[in-house]
């Protein structure tokens, strides 16, 4: 089982889809991804996360963000449980739907764990920046499934911190007040970011910079 680290760069495949051919990286191009993997189709808890994923693409796409969901299935059975989804949720799926029948993308993230019997691919989440590097990944158990909003979020957090010497607190939120990093000396956060509020001397506090996506 593949170990991916924050930092390493997300490995390129080629693959079949339920919309057809895909190679990853050039796929990306210089947007951000989330690569995610489900346990199977035609499952209930999988059937209302993709349900949720359709439901906020525009979301991710108005933020840079292409999203593709992955499993051992085939891109037949992704075809014909496509038609599930929509009508569950109400939301099509428009994303790339990955099938992976011989465990090569599964097994070069990770996505199936030591020891497991079957072929169920856990519930991964890879955030990939337009560097093709891994920013962020998530692991749930196939008994739980993901919070979209969560991944939405940290998303925000990514972006926003990418591009300013900010960090995110505990529960932030678009909009909400971030931190300014200890690299930032006094001085020149007087000058980046006036008005900021010296919690502490290691705790400064200031606005959400403006040219943040809004949530």
């Amino acid at each position: 089982m593949t170990s991916l680290q924050l930092g390493d760069i997300a490995p390129d495949f080629d693959a079949t889809t339920a919309d057809g051919a895909l190679s990853f990286h050039t796929w990306l191009g210089d947007s951000w991804g989330i690569l995610f993997s489900h346990p199977a189709d035609f499952t209930p808890v999988c059937t209302t996360e993709l349900g949720r994923a359709a439901a906020l693409e525009p979301e991710f796409a108005r933020r840079g963000v292409k999203i593709a969901a992955l499993s051992v299935d085939s891109a037949a059975d992704h075809r014909a449980w496509s038609a599930d989804i929509a009508e569950v949720s109400g939301s099509e799926v428009s994303f790339p739907m990955i099938a992976d029948p011989d465990r090569k993308v599964a097994d070069l993230y990770g996505m199936i764990p030591p020891g497991a019997d079957n072929t169920a691919t856990v519930r991964s989440v890879f955030v990939i920046g337009p560097d093709k590097r891994i920013k962020l990944t998530m692991t749930y158990p196939a008994s739980t499934g993901r919070n979209f909003d969560e991944i939405l979020r940290v998303v925000d957090s990514l972006q926003l911190t990418a591009r300013h010497q900010v960090a995110t607190p505990v529960d932030w939120r678009q909009g909400e007040d971030v931190v300014i990093t200890p690299a930032v000396s006094d001085e020149e956060a007087q000058g980046r970011f006036p008005g900021y509020r010296a919690v502490k001397p290691y705790l400064r506090m200031t606005p959400q910079p403006k040219d943040a996506v809004d949530g």
